[in-house]
């Protein structure tokens, strides 16, 4: 027999213990992107499709999608730290099959190559519906792959007064109602207090779900739906996904009111045969440097010292603007394309923030658009080595509203950036997948946890063990941890005993003036 066949019996052997031993009804073998490479066991029976066809497909679409989120957690946390102790996750089938997954590199094999299990697991409780990380994960991805026969449906509740924020019982009855209305396959999310979104591949019958949630709701308010198409015909998937985050971002900060202002009657394509307009009133605004800064501390949570401040965007207010608000100005500039625009403008304001007030450091936020860019690496370069004194007063905070796709050029950028010694931080960690990914990629100095995820820790155990997960996985490849969006003395004391070492948020002060500035 020749070598070549010898070490293919051998791989094989491997893999026929790795599964006996592991006592699973799956086992699959994949890359560290997360892609399968071989797969075993019983998917024809669970999910109805043989195992080879799901060689080279995602790992996370075994899963259903309310739990795919939380899989990019414990699959990162994986190529952390060499293994993945039993999880719970549900499979993608129509019962939501509860099933133990576990995985760890196959020693005395290329370190490439990463071995995944799942076990029944019987008696489990089912998964309920996802938060709004995933609806949006999932919404971007379905947009990206064009959208064919789909759509966002969009709930919101209206008071006497204007939107509604209810109350805690209430909130639970509705989003229990919602999780009872959708099929297996369907992911659902709380936008914002008053706000969801419900995305199905069946396009769920939004009147119906309303109808269900007026009858929790009663008196106390009106329940309007509406349905955004995501047919995204004649779109790039960059353009399609951009478009949708910027419909979510308008819809969870001002309702549906702002997905017709902002151009959306007529769903994604719709937006950008107008955005055209639009793209030249920005253009306008970044190069007049229609904005101010303010400033917010962050600070060690040991001793509420401040370590440094984040630089945060605030449009001027302008009736005649096309767009609103502080998420829609940053999203829709990705959208349009002028993201590096926006950028420059920010950063030459924060570097002549940070030239006045030289006791303190400052972060400035970059888009992950804008680190992929050469040209906008060089001119940043440039400007460090003039003023060397800026690496030492500078803070770069990567945003993941919009994800890289070079990711060799993002990581140049980083590289370089760091052997000025200038910090980088991930923002908004957890919000979406590509976290994960960026995580992995780039070697960074903090890693600044969602807001979201710290509001729900305080709610429950398992919310406040995916936390307690994101603290150990940063810490793990050698980065501290930020979290954002602290109100309360309870939340600071429980990210300090989770291990959290900062902290950003109301409780340690409100954004404003840079103390030390003239």
């Amino acid at each position: 027999m020749g070598g070549t066949e010898q070490a293919r019996r051998v791989t094989d052997r491997e893999r026929f213990l790795t599964f006996a031993l592991a006592a699973a009804e799956i086992l699959l073998e994949v890359t560290p992107e997360g892609r399968v490479l071989f797969a075993a066991g019983t998917l024809q029976s669970r999910l109805g499709t043989p195992p080879e066809t799901w060689v080279g497909r995602p790992v996370r679409d075994l899963l259903a999608r309310a739990d795919r989120q939380g899989f990019d957690l414990a699959f990162a946390g994986l190529l952390a730290r060499d293994r993945l102790a039993p999880t719970c996750f549900h499979l993608a089938d129509a019962a939501g099959t509860p099933m133990a997954c576990a995985g760890l590199r196959l020693l005395g094999q290329d370190e490439q190559r990463i071995c995944v299990t799942l076990a029944a697991m019987p008696g489990t409780p089912a998964a309920p519906a996802g938060g709004p990380a995933a609806l949006r994960n999932v919404a971007e991805r379905v947009a990206r792959e064009g959208g064919t026969g789909s759509s966002l449906g969009l709930i919101e509740l209206q008071g006497t007064d204007g939107p509604l924020s209810p109350p805690p019982e209430m909130a639970e009855r509705i989003r229990g109602t919602i999780a009872g209305t959708l099929g297996p396959d369907a992911v659902a999310g709380e936008l914002v207090a008053g706000r969801y979104g419900v995305l199905s591949h069946d396009n769920e019958n939004m009147a119906a779900i309303g109808a269900c949630i007026a009858s929790v709701v009663g008196e106390a308010a009106t329940v309007a739906t509406r349905s955004l198409p995501l047919e995204t015909e004649g779109l790039t998937p960059l353009q399609a996904s951009r478009a949708l985050r910027h419909a979510l971002d308008c819809f969870t900060h001002d309702g549906a009111a702002a997905l017709d202002r902002a151009g959306f009657t007529d769903g994604l394509s719709g937006f950008v045969r107008e955005a055209y307009a639009r793209a030249l009133w920005l253009r306008r605004a970044i190069a007049d440097r229609r904005f101010r800064l303010a400033f917010q501390p962050i600070v060690h949570l040991a001793d509420r010292a401040p370590h440094h401040f984040e630089a945060l965007l605030r449009p001027e207010p302008d009736p005649e603007a096309p767009v609103s608000g502080v998420q829609e100005f940053v999203t829709f500039a990705e959208t349009a394309g002028l993201s590096e625009e926006l950028d420059w403008a920010v950063l030459g304001t924060v570097c002549a923030a940070a030239r006045q007030a030289r006791s303190v450091r400052i972060a400035a936020n970059l888009s992950g658009l804008t680190l992929q860019s050469p040209a906008f690496r060089e001119r940043l370069l440039a400007l460090l080595d003039a003023e060397p004194l800026l690496c030492h007063r500078l803070l770069i905070e990567i945003t993941e509203t919009a994800e890289i796709e070079d990711e060799a050029e993002a990581v140049r950028t980083v590289e370089a950036l760091r052997a000025r010694g200038l910090p980088l931080c991930i923002d908004d960690f957890g919000a979406g997948a590509a976290a994960f990914r960026y995580l992995r990629t780039f070697r960074v100095d903090f890693v600044k946890i969602d807001g979201l995820y710290v509001t729900a820790a305080g709610r429950g155990t398992q919310d406040r063990d995916i936390l307690a997960g994101m603290v150990d996985l940063a810490r793990t490849v050698g980065a501290r941890v930020v979290a954002e969006r602290i109100e309360t003395e309870e939340e600071a004391a429980l990210m300090h005993s989770l291990g959290v070492e900062f902290g950003q948020g109301w409780l340690f002060g409100r954004p404003g003036p840079l103390p030390g500035a003239d």
